[in-house]
């Protein structure tokens, strides 16, 4: 299903923001390579504040890169207007919240429309936004095309909105937290439709999201971030049955089908202006703190080494100074 060919490539990516009153620069992502190939779908998982939307809407040409590179089939991603016009044709956005991404006053078949009308569609208007909507799972898509939001239910209003990104036939799809404003028994619908657009249609997609049951249900890998920078990445099965780095099996520990008791994060993630030295999950691991990483020799480097930037491929990698330290007493 999928190739070795990468669709979408990020290479040494940084985007750091100016401080407040002569503060440091927050640096919101600290070097990032991702690759996404075709047909594949890829978990960006993580905290609240960990830099996982500045990443996708950077990978979207929302927020220029302060620092490296962002390919897309092969090409370097070009700032120019019209340059990111095209590309946001090939790459589109599914919002967290289908509420305030839809307009209130503008029918469904408008609200589908909108993009072919930005893009100055030639071709038949009512045709192509008829195929979206079925393709969503609007059907028959003319019983939509007259009502507001407010008449249709959470689901409904997120397939409007895939049914937007849909009518451009993009290649990628970014989507934000795509099911967490919806009731659970709505979730598995929307799951279950990005998969379906994925197997029907070859299209590749960026889920970013806090949850790694919904990573577990639907993607073909997962990278792991934490405060700017990814620091677990491989195949899906193989980061959540068997994790090494101490922030995702916190993660998962969490989980309701998890076993053993919860591991409790002490703390908030650090100020992205004031990234700690060393590992920069040092300050909150529970390694560190029950002693093992000290007996397995590594607790000086956890506070003081940093850690390389994990290379953007499918291979399973870590960056944890302990787990690394694990395997090598192991081989």
């Amino acid at each position: 299903m999928t190739t070795t060919t990468d669709l979408l490539s990020a290479q040494g990516l940084q985007v750091t923001f100016p401080g407040r009153h002569g503060a440091e620069p927050a640096r919101a992502v600290d070097g990032v390579d991702l690759d996404i190939r075709p047909g594949e779908i890829v978990a960006l998982v993580g905290e609240s504040g960990c830099g996982k939307t500045t990443l996708a809407r950077s990978l979207l040409g929302l927020v220029p890169p302060t620092s490296g590179q962002i390919t897309f089939g092969g090409r370097p991603l070009d700032y120019g207007s019209r340059a990111l016009k095209a590309y946001r044709k090939r790459v589109q956005l599914v919002l967290q919240d289908p509420s305030g991404s839809l307009n209130p006053r503008h029918t469904v078949y408008d609200a589908v429309a909108e993009g072919l009308r930005i893009h100055r569609y030639g071709g038949d208007e009512r045709a192509a936004v008829t195929d979206a909507l079925s393709r969503a799972g609007l059907r028959p898509p003319e019983r939509f095309f007259l009502r507001y939001p407010h008449e249709l239910s959470g689901g409904q209003r997120q397939r409007v909105v895939i049914a937007g990104a849909l009518v451009l036939e993009p290649e990628l799809i970014v989507a934000d937290e795509p099911v967490a404003s919806l009731d659970a028994s709505v979730r598995g619908e929307i799951l279950a439709l990005l998969l379906r657009l994925r197997d029907e249609l070859g299209l590749s997609a960026l889920v970013v999201t806090h949850d790694l049951g919904l990573a577990w249900n639907i993607a073909d890998r997962v990278a792991v971030m934490y405060l700017g920078r990814i620091v677990e990445t491989g195949d899906v099965e193989q980061i959540l049955t068997a994790p090494r780095h101490p922030y995702t099996q916190a993660l998962l520990s969490v989980l309701p089908e998890a076993e053993g008791d919860p591991v409790v994060l002490t703390g908030e993630p650090p100020d992205p202006s004031k990234v700690p030295s060393g590992c920069r999950f040092h300050v909150r691991c529970q390694v560190l703190a029950s002693g093992e990483a000290e007996r397995a020799g590594v607790a000086d480097a956890c506070r003081t080494k940093d850690l390389p930037v994990l290379a953007g491929g499918g291979e399973t990698q870590v960056a944890c100074h302990w787990a690394n330290a694990t395997v090598a007493a192991r081989a």
